[in-house]
């Protein structure tokens, strides 16, 4: 059990510390991951920002994923072709599902980056962060975006997962890096003593402490 998230980061960053990671660079997905991944950048002296995925749902059920849009430069679509096809789905019809979600994404981008571009991972050793993972679909999505951006490798990097996720997402990551693996995994806030909802403002204000001072 973690303490908090700070207490998980440290944790994880004592580990990925030991692997001599190159050129790193930690994505953190909000809200959670974001202050396990700060002091994982802190521990690494390695830039942070935060990797946004926002869930393309299904025309008649929003709550499954035909697909999600990582943000980027520009986004990157990532489509489960499995229920694409199952719901006979054209691309003009993705289209419209596709744009019916870039609103909300813009809208995240623009509140965690505050206009910023995404820090460029191309040859960067990119690590994924999250506060943990149930079934790790976020971090799959967020995975596949990076493989796509010629990183120089990818490590999917989590406080705790069930083994079956850890699993599947190292056939995602070249690397994978979890503290606990419980193999009868509770409901994440099961798994820290203190386990507060995060505020669009506290992830703003942890990046702010990563960005380069602006010069006039």
């Amino acid at each position: 059990m973690f303490r908090n998230r700070q207490d998980a980061g440290r944790r994880l960053a004592g580990e990925l510390a030991k692997l001599g990671l190159a050129d790193a660079i930690v994505l953190a997905l909000p809200r959670g991951g974001v202050p396990v991944g700060a002091e994982i950048a802190l521990e690494l002296n390695a830039p942070l920002d935060v990797v946004i995925v926002r869930k393309i749902g299904a025309p008649d059920n929003p709550e499954l994923a035909v697909g999600a849009i990582v943000d980027g430069n520009p986004p990157d679509i990532v489509l489960n072709r499995d229920i694409v096809e199952g719901y006979g789905l054209d691309d003009d019809q993705l289209r419209v599902l596709i744009d019916r979600e870039r609103p909300e994404l813009e809208r995240r981008r623009l509140v965690y980056r505050e206009g910023r571009e995404p820090l460029p991972v191309a040859g960067k050793t990119a690590i994924v962060v999250d506060d943990g993972a149930a079934t790790g679909a976020t971090m799959k999505v967020a995975l596949r975006s990076m493989n796509r951006r010629s990183t120089l490798e990818t490590i999917a990097a989590l406080p705790v997962a069930p083994p079956e996720t850890v699993m599947e997402l190292s056939r995602e990551a070249d690397r994978v890096v979890c503290i606990s693996q419980p193999a009868h995994f509770l409901a994440l806030a099961y798994h820290y003593l203190h386990f507060p909802q995060l505020t669009d403002q506290e992830v703003v204000d942890l990046l702010r402490k990563f960005r380069p001072q602006d010069t006039g």
